[in-house]
C-alpha cells in the first residue's frame, strides 16, 4: 500500500512528516503498538514487515469458545501483515480508542514515527493536510478491514455491525453548513419493501443516508466472481443471500467510491417502506475537491467509522474484550477500556438535533 500515502500526501506534508518525526529502527519480533495500551505516536512503516495479530487473556471463557469453534490459537493469531507505505497507531487520532490488535516486527524495519501532541495540533491548524491524512486513512483502514474479514472469514460479517451508533458520530461531527449542503446536492426518494438500494458487486453511484424506514446489508453466497454475480443480477437469476446487518434511520451506505474500495460484496435492500438522501457520487467528489474543510470533516468520519468496524469484529469475536471479576465494583475513578467519554456523550445531544434539523428542512423543501 506504499502508493497510497505518496498518491494522498502533498509534498509539503511529506516534508512536514519527516521534519516533525524521527525514524527508529524495530528489531525483529519487538512489539510497536500493544493491544490495551495507550500508542504515543503515529507510526509510518518505510522499510521492513510488521505483523497484525490479536491476543486474549486465558480467563476470557467466551474468547477460548470462538478460538475453538474457529480452529485457531487462543493467543496471537494474526490478522494482518502490513509492508512499507503503511500506517499504524491512527486510530487514537481519530477517536479515543486503545488499540484492539498488536502490532510487532517480522524482519528488522524502520519507521517514522510522529508524536501523538505534534500530529494533534497539526491536524487542528491545517485542514489541507488533515483532509489528506485523513482520505489515506480512511483508505489504508478500509484495506486492513478487507484483510481481517479474510483472514477470520466471512463469517464474521455477522458481526461487523459498528459499536457507535452512525447517526452519533456523524451529525456531531460535520457542520450546520455541511448538512445544508447535503440538503441542497441530494434528493429524497422512497424506496420500496423489497427493492433494493445498492446491488451488490455492482458500481455505487451515490452516497445514501436512511431518514426514515429500515434498511437490510445482505452478502451473496454465491461463489462465482463478482463480475458474474453483477451481470447476473440483471438477467433476474436467483442467488442466495444471507442477511448480516440493519440499519436505521442516520446510518449510511454507498462510502466505497470516495475510498477507492471495490463494490461492496453485500445488497442493501428495504425491509420496509423507506426514505432516503441520495447523494449522486460525481456532486460529493466535486465538494471534497474543492472544499478542504469539508473534506476532512468527511474522511475523519469515514476512517472512524471504518475503524470502529474493524473494532466490532474483533470485540465480537471475543478478543480484547475487559473481564471483570465476580462481584467487582465499578470504581468512579477508574476509566475502563470502552468507556464513553464525557465529551463523546455531550455530542450525542447536538447529534440529534442536527440530524431532527435536517428532517424538517427536508420536510418544508
Amino acid at each position: 500500500m506504499r502508493e497510497v500515502l505518496l498518491k494522498e500526501l502533498s509534498n509539503s506534508d511529506i516534508d512536514w512528516m519527516l521534519t516533525t518525526g524521527s525514524k527508529d529502527e524495530i528489531a525483529p519480533g519487538q512489539v510497536l503498538i500493544r493491544q490495551g495500551k495507550p500508542v504515543d505516536a503515529l507510526y509510518i512503516l518505510l522499510d521492513g514487515e510488521l505483523i497484525v495479530s490479536l491476543a486474549q487473556s486465558e480467563d476470557n471463557p467466551l474468547g477460548r469458545a470462538f478460538a475453538a469453534l474457529e480452529g485457531g490459537e487462543l493467543t496471537g493469531r494474526e490478522i494482518a501483515r502490513l509492508s512499507s507505505g503503511d500506517m499504524v497507531g491512527e486510530i487514537p487520532f481519530l477517536e479515543a480508542y486503545l488499540p484492539s490488535t498488536t502490532v510487532k516486527a517480522v524482519t528488522k524495519s524502520l519507521v517514522l514515527a510522529i508524536p501523538r501532541q505534534k500530529l494533534a495540533t497539526k491536524l487542528q491548524a491545517d485542514v489541507s493536510f488533515a483532509a489528506h491524512l485523513y482520505r489515506a486513512s480512511a483508505i489504508l483502514l478500509s484495506d486492513r478491514l478487507q484483510q481481517i474479514i479474510n483472514q477470520l472469514g466471512n463469517s464474521t460479517l455477522v458481526m461487523s455491525q459498528p459499536q457507535l451508533r452512525e447517526i452519533l458520530f456523524i451529525f456531531a461531527e460535520l457542520r450546520d453548513s455541511d448538512i445544508d449542503w447535503l440538503i441542497v446536492a441530494g434528493s429524497v426518494s422512497k424506496i420500496t419493501a423489497g427493492a433494493v438500494l445498492i446491488q451488490g458487486g455492482r458500481p455505487v453511484e451515490a452516497l445514501h443516508i436512511l431518514l426514515e424506514g429500515k434498511l437490510t446489508l445482505a452478502a451473496s453466497e454465491d461463489d462465482r466472481n463478482p463480475l458474474a454475480r453483477a451481470f447476473s443480477s440483471l438477467e433476474n437469476v436467483a442467488s442466495s443471500e444471507k442477511e448480516f446487518a440493519r440499519l436505521s434511520r442516520g446510518d449510511i451506505v454507498g462510502e466505497t467510491p470516495f475510498i477507492e474500495a471495490p463494490p461492496p460484496s453485500f445488497s442493501v435492500k428495504a425491509v420496509e417502506d423507506s426514505w432516503v438522501l441520495s447523494i449522486p457520487q460525481w456532486r460529493l467528489a466535486a465538494k471534497l475537491l474543492h472544499d478542504l474543510a469539508f473534506a476532512s470533516r468527511f474522511y475523519r468520519v469515514l476512517a472512524v467509522l471504518l475503524a470502529d468496524k474493524q473494532r466490532g469484529i474483533v470485540s465480537r469475536l471475543g478478543y480484547g474484550r475487559l473481564s471483570y471479576g465476580k462481584g467487582q465494583a465499578l470504581d468512579g475513578s477508574t476509566q475502563y477500556e470502552n468507556e464513553l467519554s464525557a465529551d463523546f456523550l455531550a455530542q450525542v445531544a447536538l447529534a440529534g438535533a442536527r440530524f431532527d434539523w435536517m428532517l424538517k428542512r427536508i420536510r418544508r423543501s
